[in-house]
């Protein structure tokens, strides 16, 4: 039974710390602006193309930290044109927005690829097969865990022990009032989408390494479901998002073992009506009082 369960169980975990390291990128965005980076699942499928066409021509040496430096710029980008322009407006307009520039990085990446289905290129010895007791898999799917729980920490211990951590947690409790004690706002917001989109890039690698193919809108579905995960663990908080990240994975893969793969997509969304009927602020969000 175990032998039937460990390939889809070690899928799920894969899948889940890609989810987590998208859902950062929400979850940070939301934490300080209040707002849901809607083109977050775009900027993570665009990494995708940099690679393709990086890898075509350069070695993976340069065309890995290529694809991270591009991501990290298209990120501050998005920020700067979509969103700092928006900064005193209402929140229906900044939502608008953000959506619109979700559909702009779609049609772009369909009009510079023309649409078609990208390979991704094979990286060495993260897309090798292994064996692990019994079971074969690639490598990818034993690196990600342990790489997300890694950067988890690196980041939290970032954001509890630098200044500029402590810039972002004091934005993140009050916006105004970080502003009026000196910090500079907008320093900390291009900070916080340049944490995102690295964390998009290399969930980008992790995820296309597994799932070989890139084409203009494969990274709605994982964008979506990363927000869910976010939601999950209570949006605004980095341990929630890698939770639900991992939990959402683990029981989609369960569920494609059981032969409902039809079912695999409907049970994050339910999942997601479930916890904004039950616990709207997720596992461990907080509530928040709004000033009047």
């Amino acid at each position: 039974m175990f032998a039937k369960i460990l390939p889809y169980l070690l899928a799920g975990i894969s899948v889940g710390g890609q989810y987590a390291l998208i859902a950062i990128g929400y979850t940070m965005v939301y934490g300080i602006l209040r707002l849901i980076n809607f083109a977050h699942g775009d900027i993570f499928t665009v990494a995708g193309f940099i690679m393709v066409y990086a890898a075509a021509s350069l070695p993976l040496t340069v065309s890995v930290p290529l694809v991270i430096i591009l991501t990290v710029i298209l990120g501050v980008m998005v920020e700067k044109v979509a969103y700092k322009p928006l900064r005193t407006a209402p929140r229906m307009s900044v939502m608008i927005s953000a959506i619109g520039m979700s559909y702009l990085l779609q049609n772009l990446m369909w009009y510079l690829t023309g649409g078609l289905a990208k390979q991704y290129p094979t990286l060495p010895w993260v897309s090798n097969t292994v064996t692990v007791l019994g079971c074969t898999t690639k490598r990818v799917t034993l690196i990600t865990p342990f790489l997300t729980v890694l950067l988890v920490v690196v980041l939290v211990l970032l954001i509890q022990k630098t200044r500029i951590g402590m810039a972002m947690r004091a934005a993140s409790r009050d916006f105004e009032t970080a502003q009026l004690m000196g910090i500079k706002i907008n320093n900390v917001i291009s900070f916080t989408f340049v944490v995102g989109s690295f964390l998009a890039a290399v969930g980008s690698m992790l995820y296309f390494s597994n799932y070989a193919t890139v084409s203009p809108t494969v990274g709605a579905m994982p964008g979506l479901k990363a927000f869910v995960a976010a939601v999950f663990g209570g949006i605004g908080s980095i341990p929630g998002a890698v939770i639900g990240g991992f939990v959402i994975g683990i029981c989609e893969s369960l569920i494609k073992g059981a032969g409902l793969t039809t079912f695999s997509d409907a049970f994050t969304f339910a999942l997601l009506i479930v916890i904004l009927a039950v616990k709207p602020t997720g596992l461990f969000g907080e509530n928040l009082t709004e000033k009047v």
